[in-house]
């Protein structure tokens, strides 16, 4: 049954003259990526969703599109996204072998609407963990997703056991059942990997073919396979060259079904070993695509990353500091640059729930932090321009059923997860439902709803934000406005503030920023060598510094900087929600005291 399209000439709601020039194509190159303009482009969101991994909406996200409606506009206007990593499941899209279903297909691509319709990118991603829920038997402590029955059954696995696991995640490295399967995948046992690229294939095509020019415009490449691993190694063989010899060869087998498909023109997003960039030492294996040369524009280096220091309980004693996640994210950019490419963390997070909950609001900001800038907030003010690429990343995860499910754990009618994400005893998602079934944040609203560039029409030197999220009842500031700065520190306040610094291009569209629900009109200043205002007015293309909608029609709001100044010029904006009326004189003072900070950068 065919997903109705849309007109392919209706443009979203809120748009203006240059949002579906920009939205037309996303390039991947030179450790960023650009859009349809040539402007420097941000995505920010979150998985959407673990829903996905569970069997009670059938392998969907969502229970109805009118669900999908309502997790898309809150994430837009409560979460700040711009883009998702939509999240299917191959079981469900490949029930038997050989045959696709395209009842699930139809119902992925309207679901998958939702979040086009509403202004957001998407990028999608067979998703597996532990190969699949039917290694597990009904009495299993954990459960996997990702391959069909038909898939297990061709490989007559042992029964599945961890032993002594205290986390999920062990099964990876030590079920048997799990490793075996695994390597069967990647060596083509039984044509299992065939089969999955036919299906894989046949889902891009139904994409293409289903979705209007405009949406599918939105789509913004696709994630082959989550969190690869070997299972286990061949004789003499290592993480690198398993990378090289094993999982490259399969990256250029799906980027080939993605051309035959119809998506020539979006980037694969291709992830290295899992445990390339693990931060306790025993797990780490080297990795990261070392040798797979130049990917840009083909792919995009795609990765994730979680502190499991601190999940441990053990290995992180005491909480998340100012630059915590610095090094960590900086080996991403690293990667990205010298593979010619654009990176995306497409899954960061920690538990909300459980014996290391006390972390979290610590662990996020220096999340957030890190994708911000590769600087430390107490070293931005003093060397702003080394603070590298802003990183795209999606939060893990965005699930509006989160402590509300029914699941049957492995189809056992004895085991129904109720609480949390409902899968292996994870609490991760940032939303949940209230009693009305209206969408409400779990994490601090400060957090998630951030200042970032999503668009810069030029070349970004440096980027910062103080969220002045809390930890309990304590504001955490990690970046203050320093002394030498008086008026621009008294304009700010105890406000949420951000700063970007950017070298401008000859283009006439704007530079956008995500503005948080928390900076309203009326309460928001911008401090700018395009100038110094209070309460911005409405956008128009001889407005230099204004505010408009973003797309979609959910309410969200973006700020836009427009320069007429030549190509090359540097330009420095401050923005804040912290004096609720500011004198012109204070306006005055703190323009005068960003313009000598901005030209003392060079």
């Amino acid at each position: 049954a065919p997903a109705p399209a849309s007109s392919a000439a209706e443009a979203l709601p809120d748009s203006l003259w240059f949002d579906g020039p920009a939205t037309a194509t996303l390039t991947a190159e030179d450790g960023r990526f650009t859009d349809g303009l040539g402007r420097e482009a941000v995505l920010r969101g979150y998985n959407v969703s673990g829903e996905t991994k569970l069997e009670e909406n059938g392998g969907l996200p969502f229970a109805s599109v009118a669900d999908a409606e309502k997790s898309a506009a809150a994430l837009r206007a409560l979460g700040g996204g711009n883009t998702v990593r939509f999240l299917l499941s191959w079981a469900y899209a490949e029930p038997e072998r050989g045959r696709v279903d395209t009842a699930y297909l139809a119902d992925v691509t309207a679901q998958m609407r939702a979040f086009l319709d509403a202004g957001i990118r998407v990028f999608p991603d067979f998703h597996q963990d532990l190969y699949s829920r039917h290694l597990f038997h009904e009495e299993s402590w954990y459960t996997g997703d990702g391959a069909p029955a038909w898939a297990v059954e061709a490989g007559g696995y042992p029964r599945e056991s961890c032993g002594i696991c205290f986390f999920w995640g062990q099964n990876i490295t030590q079920n048997e059942a799990v490793k075996q399967a695994t390597y069967d995948f990647w060596h083509n046992e039984h044509g299992v990997q065939d089969a999955f690229l036919d299906t894989a294939e046949t889902t891009m095509a139904y994409l293409a073919d289903h979705l209007s020019a405009e949406e599918f415009a939105a789509v913004a490449g696709f994630d082959p396979y989550n969190e690869p691993h070997a299972g286990s190694y061949d004789s003499g063989q290592n993480s690198r060259t398993w990378e090289r010899d094993v999982l490259w060869p399969f990256y250029e087998r799906f980027r080939a079904r993605m051309d035959a498909a119809g998506w020539r023109e979006k980037p694969a997003y291709v992830e290295p070993n899992l445990f390339w960039n693990a931060n306790l030492s025993f797990q780490k294996e080297e990795g990261g695509l070392l040798d797979a040369g130049t990917l840009g524009p083909r792919y995009v280096f795609n990765t994730h990353f979680y502190d499991q220091k601190a999940i441990s309980g053990v290995f992180m004693p005491g909480k998340a500091r100012d630059g915590q996640y610095t090094g960590d994210f900086e080996s991403v950019r690293e990667r990205a640059d010298d593979s010619g490419t654009a990176a995306v963390v497409s899954e960061f997070g920690h538990p909300l729930k459980g014996a290391v909950s006390d972390k979290a609001p610590t662990v996020y900001k220096a999340m957030y932090q890190a994708l911000d800038s590769r600087l430390p907030g107490a070293d931005w003010w003093s060397d702003p321009t080394d603070s590298g690429p802003v990183l795209s990343g999606t939060q893990w995860q965005w699930d509006i059923y989160n402590g509300r499910h029914h699941e049957l754990m492995n189809g056992n009618p004895d085991k129904v997860r109720t609480e949390g994400d409902a899968w292996n005893d994870e609490d991760l998602s940032a939303v949940r439902l209230d009693d009305s079934g209206k969408a409400a944040l779990r994490q601090d609203a400060r957090l998630l709803d951030r200042l970032y560039p999503a668009a810069t029409a030029g070349r970004t030197l440096g980027f910062t934000y103080e969220d002045r999220s809390r930890d309990g009842s304590a504001a955490l500031t990690w970046n203050p406005v320093p002394d030498s700065l008086p008026h621009l520190a008294e304009l700010v306040g105890s406000g949420q503030y951000g700063v970007l610094l950017w070298r401008s291009d000859s283009k006439e569209a704007p530079t956008e920023l995500h503005l948080p629900a928390s900076f309203g009109t009326g309460d928001t200043t911008v401090v700018s060598d395009l100038g110094t205002v209070h309460g911005p007015p409405a956008y128009t293309r001889t407005t230099p510094v204004a505010v408009a909608p973003e797309p979609g029609g959910t309410g969200s709001r973006r700020l836009l900087l427009t320069s007429s100044a030549p190509a090359g010029t540097m330009h420095a904006a401050l923005v804040t929600n912290g004096a609720p009326s500011p004198s012109p004189g204070l306006l005055a003072a703190a323009e005068s005291e960003l313009s000598a900070w901005a030209e003392a950068q060079g």
